[in-house]
């Protein structure tokens, strides 16, 4: 087996084992005594409010600050970083404690991508979503490192050159959140007031709701459709290497099926079991009814025979421009205003499908829902692509981070001579003319 992280070998770097470079903290708390972290891609923090909570909060892994936590499960690859925070952290993590390396060294060493897939390539598992790396098995990893004072130094560089490369991330993040909000007010104003003027309105009695034009009806979406709301198996079915694709929340994304972060496949025989219940069909709208990214939607605009899971809820409009209308109205910010009163909390939010169906939309004549459609997808047009265009560019810029690292700690390049050269400038600058063009 090839080693990764030894696939250039630096003059004067030594060779080590990770064992070598850290001893495994194993010691076992309670949250009440030690505050609960989460490790995440953006390294450890205080927990977050969308985690999973465990009722076993006395049987956690304690952590120091300068402690490195990585979570071990290959589906939170990435997940990890030096600790600034005393805490306890879940038992799917390994903690492990620096003791012959600079922590700030070994805090971008562990998250560079190259270590992540070394990473990976040690874990055991069935399937690759459950593929889970112990400590005993990373602890062999071959790396190599320079002297303190280079370590130092990368450590340094890379804390100067990533904050920059954060820095137009984080402004290409407020474009970006400023370009949704905009869209949201087009399609929030549509849907609601409609595109024709000095239309007489009426209060429709709904507080999220507010006003319609006075010739508008409000009907439940269970009145709106051709058959009964439905979800998928709430089974976990076998994950398969080719057959039939199986979504489930995390491929909706931008208002659309993102195939390509599917769930797995299913088998043909599953699938056709499941579509006893439901099968998608052009024009459906399949809405995230639990988890954190409840009230997603998207429309199915492909002849692609797939399957979805019980995440997801299918709408079945009684054709295909009222399915572009309530695909529309299920994003205005008074429906997201909806799902916030109406979805219940357990663990996580949920929205039911009951609940779902008695949600009441304003829904205009028919020529008039058209005209709406018409408007909202020519105002999309420019908006929609400024949008593709930052999200490519904060692709490139990600990217370029991840390479950036990567080189740095396996001294692919040298860190006292690139800033000089001005190379991260130049990368920058090409990626924003992309942007521009």
């Amino acid at each position: 087996m090839t080693d990764i992280m030894t696939l250039h070998e630096p003059r004067g770097w030594r060779l080590y084992r990770l064992g070598q470079l850290f001893e495994e903290r194993k010691e076992k708390v309670s949250d009440k005594d030690f505050p609960p972290l989460s490790v995440t891609m953006n390294g450890i923090v205080p927990q977050l409010e969308t985690a999973a909570k465990s009722d076993d909060g006395d049987n956690r892994k304690f952590v120091k600050v300068g402690d490195y936590a990585i979570n071990s499960r290959s589906d939170r690859k990435g997940s990890g970083g030096i600790s600034a925070h005393d805490g306890s952290v879940s038992l799917i993590s390994i903690v492990l404690k620096p003791k012959g390396v600079h922590p700030r060294f070994a805090h971008h060493l562990l998250r560079s991508r190259a270590f992540q897939e070394e990473f990976y390539r040690w874990g055991h598992g069935i399937v690759a979503d459950l593929w889970t790396t112990r400590y005993t098995d990373m602890k062999n990893i071959r790396l190599l490192l320079p002297d303190r004072a280079l370590q130092k130094a990368i450590a340094d560089f890379l804390d100067r050159e990533t904050a920059r490369i954060d820095q137009l991330i984080e402004k290409k993040q407020q474009l970006l959140a400023l370009l949704r909000e905009k869209r949201e007010e087009v399609i929030s104003n549509a849907v609601i007031k409609g595109v024709r003027p000095d239309v007489p309105m009426r209060h429709t009695g709904i507080p999220w709701l507010g006003e319609v034009p006075d010739h508008w009806t409000v009907q439940p979406i269970k009145y709106l459709v051709s058959r009964p709301l439905t979800d998928g198996p709430h089974v976990t079915p076998i994950k398969r290497a080719e057959g039939v694709p199986f979504i489930s929340a995390e491929s909706i994304s931008g208002g659309k099926i993102n195939f390509e972060k599917k769930w797995g496949h299913i088998s043909v025989e599953d699938h056709l079991l499941y579509s006893r219940s439901y099968k998608p069909q052009k024009h459906d709208v399949l809405v995230v009814k639990l988890g954190a990214t409840t009230g997603r939607v998207a429309r199915v605009e492909t002849d692609i025979e797939f399957n979805i899971w019980v995440p997801l809820a299918a709408i079945r409009p009684k054709n295909s421009h009222l399915s572009k209308f309530i695909y529309y109205a299920l994003q205005s910010s008074q429906v997201k205003d909806a799902y916030q009163i109406l979805w219940t909390y357990g663990t996580q939010q949920t929205l039911g499908l009951g609940t779902l169906s008695k949600i009441r939309l304003p829904i205009p004549p028919d020529d008039e829902i058209k005209e709406i459609v018409s408007h909202i997808e020519k105002r999309l047009l420019g908006l929609d692509n400024i949008l593709k265009k930052t999200l490519n560019s904060l692709d490139c810029l990600r990217e370029f981070r991840a390479a950036l690292i990567t080189a740095a700690v396996t001294g692919q390049i040298d860190v006292t001579t690139w800033g000089k050269q001005g190379q991260t400038d130049r990368r920058l600058d090409e990626i924003e003319e992309v942007m521009q063009a």
